[in-house]
Order: structure tokens, then sequence, then C-alpha cells
């Protein structure tokens, strides 16, 4: 409908708009009302396609453990043990989910003012709201996320002395390691700690998951002891498919893992999923290589065990590495896991039963180290060369050996002395399953 009035010379009528006088007057009274709530918004806003992004990579993080370590871990045992595995799984996930909940997010990431642990701020969640946000996602989407993480830490120890441990004593010894050690490690890391002032790139879990975990699990296997019939055929794998299909379930799980620690969908978590996989694929191609060469058959167990050690490798560098540099640590530590799994540990004679440290251990380190050798230009902070980095990098792998080994020493001590670490003789030949849980997995009757 147009204007009966002819407009004011040089202007044109617009509908719905103040005639540029009165606007001019009104404008400085509009802009003053909205600074209240310009300074409001001026803070990080929830981003509905990050919160998307991390509840999936929570997902993946427990599908990691829940079914995928228990099914990699379970195949690679005997048939009698193969339960004792997926229960101990399980109650990594019920016993360090209560864990993080009650005290040890706050412990973990308390004030940044503590090198070494959090405090008591944040004890039972108290400071959890639903509207509280954590960068752009909800704080309990992101606490939620680290809780997967805190679920298969420990339950990767487990593979070090599978087959022989009590359960009670396994259940005192992964909970003091982890009050003693995880959290600890991962508040040096990533909650404004030691490892922090020392600028380490440790992007998913280098240092605070895999040499943790794999430091413990070596001293763990030593004091438990080695398996009646260490070497020998009778202890073979009883389900490669089971393992196979577990070190895929890792494989998928892993990119929420890795390219999760971006904490968003932006091109941080794009680049961490493609220096994931690279890595991972390079693990499958030498450690198949390896077996081809040496012992003339590559084997299904020996290209899911190089795809781990290239993805454990890779952790710590995923966000700060490049492609090539992706290719590198995959191919090192495929190459380093092997020997170490194959040659080094019957040198030692010690029991790693499923290469908790061959793998783990061994491939964070390497990982850990080369993450200050293959940087990606502009991912190290501010002064920090090459040089400067990868000495960070090593101290941080230094401090998390010597700290995991403590803690560890302390937890199967107190295990020792108030249950016992290890099954009787006749349990141990009977098999954990049935001994210990009561049940068995394949029913042999009928």
């Amino acid at each position: 409908m147009s204007c009966s009035c002819p407009p004011a010379s040089g202007t044109r009528s617009i509908p719905g708009l103040v005639r540029p006088g009165p606007l001019r007057a009104v404008l400085p009274l509009l802009l003053f009302s909205a600074l209240p709530a310009m300074a409001q918004d001026s803070g990080p806003a929830l981003d509905t396609g990050d919160t998307a992004w991390m509840l999936v990579s929570t997902v993946l993080v427990l599908l990691m453990t829940l079914p995928g370590l228990a099914l990699f871990y379970g195949g690679l045992v005997r048939t009698k043990n193969v339960l004792s595995i997926l229960v101990q799984c399980f109650a990594m996930a019920g016993v360090m989910s209560l864990l993080w909940i009650t005290f040890g997010t706050s412990f973990a990431t308390g004030s940044s003012d503590h090198l070494f642990m959090g405090d008591a701020s944040k004890v039972m969640l108290k400071h959890l709201t639903p509207e509280l946000l954590n960068g752009t996602i909800p704080e309990s989407v992101w606490i939620t996320f680290q809780m997967t993480f805190i679920i298969i830490t420990p339950a990767l120890i487990i593979g070090a002395f599978a087959e022989r441990m009590k359960f009670s004593a396994m259940l005192i010894f992964t909970t003091i390691w982890t009050i003693l050690s995880y959290l600890p490690v991962w508040h040096m890391a990533w909650g404004g700690g030691l490892f922090h002032h020392w600028n380490v790139l440790d992007f998913a879990g280098g240092t605070v998951v895999h040499i943790n975990a794999g430091v413990a699990g070596l001293v763990a296997c030593i004091m438990v002891g080695r398996r009646r019939g260490y070497p020998g055929p009778s202890l073979a794998p009883h389900n490669v498919p089971f393992t196979v299909i577990g070190a895929g379930l890792l494989w998928v799980g892993w990119f929420g893992f890795n390219a999760g620690s971006a904490c968003a969908a932006n091109a941080s978590a794009g680049m961490a999923m493609l220096t994931t996989h690279a890595a991972s694929a390079m693990g499958v191609v030498v450690w198949g290589a390896m077996e081809w060469i040496i012992q003339k058959k590559p084997t299904a167990v020996g290209v899911a065990t190089g795809a781990v050690a290239g993805l454990v490798a890779i952790t710590p560098a995923a966000g700060s590495t490049t492609v090539g540099g992706a290719l590198a640590i995959g191919a090192v530590s495929a190459f380093v896991c092997y020997f170490t799994a194959t040659k080094v540990k019957h040198m030692l004679k010690v029991d790693d039963s499923l290469d908790v440290f061959a793998v783990h251990g061994v491939g964070g380190i390497i990982g850990a180290v080369l993450t200050g050798v293959f940087l990606r230009e502009g991912a190290a902070a501010e002064g920090m060369t090459v040089a400067t980095q990868t000495w960070a990098q090593i101290k941080s792998v230094l401090v998390t050996i010597g700290w995991s080994a403590v803690a560890a020493v302390i937890g199967l001590t107190v295990a020792r002395f108030t249950v016992g670490l290890r099954v009787s003789d006749e349990e141990e030949t009977g098999g954990l399953d049935r001994t210990i849980h009561g049940e068995e997995a394949y029913n042999t009757e009928g």
C-alpha cells in the first residue's frame, strides 16, 4: 500500500521504519540500552554442532571399552577365562564412572594453581548445572566424555595380568592406582599442572592413558608372576575373530577418542581424524609386513595389533602433526612394538599376557616423544622449537613412567596384604570363569 503523502525531499519512505529525523534521535538510546545484553553475550555460546559431535564422540569412546576392548582381550585369552575379561571390563565401567562422578572430576580438573592435583571444589559435581558450559558444549557432556577415558585406562591394564589375578585384588589395585596416578597425571597434562607449564603436547592421552596404563601393566604382571605353563602353546588365543572384531571397534571408536578431543566439530577435529586413520593404516601394513618377512605368514592377530599400535602412538600427536608425521609415527610404533611383543618380553621372561606394555606403554612413549619431532607449523607454543618441544615431551614421559610405577606398586602391595594378588593353582587350572564367577562361556552339555 503506497503512502498518500509524498516523501521528504531526497528520501524514500520504507514501511515499518522511522523517518530519518526521529531515528537519529533515538539511536543513541537504543545503543545504550543494548550494552548490557552485548556484554552478557560476549562469552562463548552453546554450539549445537559441537555438542552433537561431542555426544557422538562420547558414545564412540565408551564403545572402545564395551564391547571393543572386551572382545579384543576376550578373544586373546583361553576359553576358560573369556568371561573373566568381560566381567572386568564391565566392572571398570561401573567403578570408574562412580569414582569420576563422586570426586575424580574434582581432583583431576580442580584448581590450576596446583602442579600435581586439583582440589575438592567439584566433589559430587556440586558445581554442575544444566546451563553450565565448557567452551561451546555443556559441561555435563564434557564430564561424560572424560568419564569414558577414565573407564578405558584401567581396563587396558587388566590385559597384563589376565588369567591369574583375583577379581577382588583387581578392584583394589585399579581403584588405588587410578586415584594415585590417573587423576594426578590427568591434572598435570590437561588441568593446568606441571606438563602444562612445560608446554607439553598431549592431544588425547599419550601420557594420561597409554604410558600410564602400560607402565602399571608391566609392574602388575611382574608382581603377580607368570601364568602356569608360560611360555607355551597352551596359552594360545581361543577366538581370533573376537579379537579382530574388537580391534575394528577400537579403530572406529578411536575417532571419538582423538578427533573428539578437539571438543568441537572444527578443523582440529578433522585433522585429528585424518592423522589417526593414517597412523593406524600404517601400523597394519608395517606389522603385517614384519610378520610376513620374519615369520613367513601375516596373521590376523598381528594386523589387528598393528592397527592398535598405530592408534596408540598417534594419540598425543593427533592434533599437532602433519599427515606425513602421522605415517612416520605409525610406522615407527608398529616396528618397535612388534619386536617388543615378540622378542624383548620373551628375552626378559615377562608374562605381559596381552602385550599391554609392549603396545600401549612402548607405543605411547614413542608417540609422546615423536610428537615433538613431527610438529605441524604453528602447533607448538610460542617460542618452542622442535628441540625444546621434544625435550618437554621426554620429561613428561619420564615423570609419567615413574609416577605410574610407584602408584602401581602401592596399589598392588595393598591388594597383596588384604586379599592376596593371585588365584590358587587349582582356580587358575580350572579357569577364572568357573572358579571365580561361577559361569562358563560355552555350554558343553548336550
